[in-house]
């Protein structure tokens, strides 16, 4: 029972040592933030990615689940296995418009076919 009136006595000071709400409260002010005019990360790459260069070489988070669905979406067909080599891409053999085609998928999805 003494800690139970205990923790309420308590509450009730915390409450109090708040003070009241007002409008002054109410306005919250930080420090001046400006926007900057265009992303200045180098760090991310913003090239469009058409796959005309070829796929990049880089860690890929797809998984070949993922990489499958995407190249399909694109277009492609028949779908065979597909491997990720060492430089991370993911490749498999697919259809596109009747032809045989070697197909690949990087990173960034940029989708190659061969």
């Amino acid at each position: 029972m003494l800690k139970s009136m205990t923790g309420v006595a308590l509450a009730g000071l915390l409450l109090a040592a708040c003070g009241e709400k007002n409008a002054d409260h109410e306005k919250v002010e930080g420090p001046a933030v400006s926007a900057a005019a265009a992303p200045t990360n180098v760090a991310v790459d913003t090239a469009p990615t058409t796959g005309e260069s070829g796929p990049t070489p880089g860690a890929s988070s797809y998984t070949a689940d993922q990489a499958r669905v995407a190249i399909e979406k694109a277009g492609y067909t028949e779908l065979g296995p597909l491997n990720q080599n060492t430089n991370g891409i993911w490749q498999g053999n697919a259809m596109k418009d009747g032809k045989p085609v070697s197909v690949s998928i990087d990173y960034k999805g940029a989708i190659t076919a061969l």
